[in-house]
């Protein structure tokens, strides 16, 4: 099978990964074997390519945003056959019996493995996973359409949740890539007035585009004050210019898996019982929730397609901001 793979981390600029022909993995017990047709590409993706985050093990094939069909089945799995359509996500397993997985948090579960991080990902012709933890899909969205859905949809819905943003309330989004660009959708679908601060002036353009009450850049003041916000933007910059814009007793979700630095601020920012949460990864609970509402609404998304073999070039476009919504590899017709 073909594969983009890492062997080790370095600048886009250098083309960190490898295009190259490896032996078609057969599923273990309770795994499926998928024929991928359909991968996101993740800005995780391009922090683990250039070692803003470590990777776990190398070589590595990344992507967690993968669509496909399932071709094989391990011994042990059932309510799966041959020919369904699944989808495969960030969160690759979790233990089942921890405080966390108890509690509904296997997101926070410590044995927990993540797609493309932990396991190999979806930038290959096959994939093994989980059974229990690969997704159904909807049948309103065709494969490319469906695979951003599957990071950037999940955790942005994860985090609009832990923002506590309200029906009909004022919401800030901070950076407006692909999970604010989903994000925003299911926002103006509750009835709230969204708020994006980029520092693109074209996107600015398509939040507008998009529905947004307003649109400017990280330094320029929201007209009103926001009940809650969350920062898609890997800066911790971004984090303090958020919480200059939410009211007392408002939440600032960090959406990142990887932030630079929260620069010192002063504490009159956060008292008043501000809040400042981090996302951490999501549950399958979130993304069968969120799958269904985006089928309802239903949710556009925006995407630029690359070949497999192009997947260094996706991630070099992802890097230098030229990506408007999300990048799509188109694995298998």
């Amino acid at each position: 099978m073909r594969v983009a793979r890492l062997h080790a981390p370095g600048p886009v600029s250098s083309a960190p990964l490898r295009i190259e022909d490896l032996t078609t993995p057969q599923p273990g017990p309770g795994e499926l074997l998928l024929q991928v047709s359909a991968c996101g590409v993740c800005r995780t993706d391009l922090q683990l390519a250039e070692g803003d985050i470590r990777a776990t093990r190398l070589p590595l094939i990344p992507g967690h945003q993968a669509v496909g069909r399932v071709v094989a089945l391990g011994s042990g799995v059932g309510g799966w056959a041959a020919g369904d359509r699944a989808g495969v996500a960030w969160l690759g397993s979790a233990c089942g019996s921890c405080e966390f997985c108890a509690a509904g948090l296997e997101n926070l579960c410590e044995s927990a493995a993540f797609t493309g991080w932990h396991r190999d990902g979806g930038f290959a012709e096959y994939l093994t996973v989980d059974a229990d933890f690969a997704l159904g899909l909807p049948d309103a969205f065709e494969d490319l359409s469906a695979a951003p859905l599957l990071c950037g949809g999940v955790i942005g819905y994860r985090a609009l949740n832990v923002s506590g943003i309200a029906p009909g309330g004022r919401l800030g989004l901070f950076g407006f890539g692909a999970s604010a660009t989903l994000a925003i959708q299911v926002a103006l679908h509750w009835g709230c007035e969204v708020f994006v601060a980029t520092r693109s002036e074209r996107e600015q353009a398509r939040a507008r585009a998009l529905g947004a009450t307003w649109a400017g850049g990280y330094d320029e003041p929201p007209p009103a004050r926001l009940d809650a916000a969350v920062t898609f933007a890997p800066a911790g910059a971004v984090v303090i210019a958020a919480l200059k814009a939410i009211r007392p007793g408002g939440t600032v979700a960090i959406n990142a898996i990887h932030l630079d630095r929260i620069p010192e601020f002063d504490y009159d920012l956060l008292w008043r019982e501000r809040s400042l949460r981090s996302v951490a990864n999501f549950t399958r609970a979130d993304a069968t929730e969120f799958l269904a509402l985006a089928a309802a609404i239903p949710i556009r998304t925006e995407f630029e397609v690359h070949a497999l073999t192009s997947a260094n070039v996706a991630l070099h476009r992802l890097a230098a901001g030229h990506v408007s919504g999300a990048a799509v590899l188109s694995v298998t017709s």
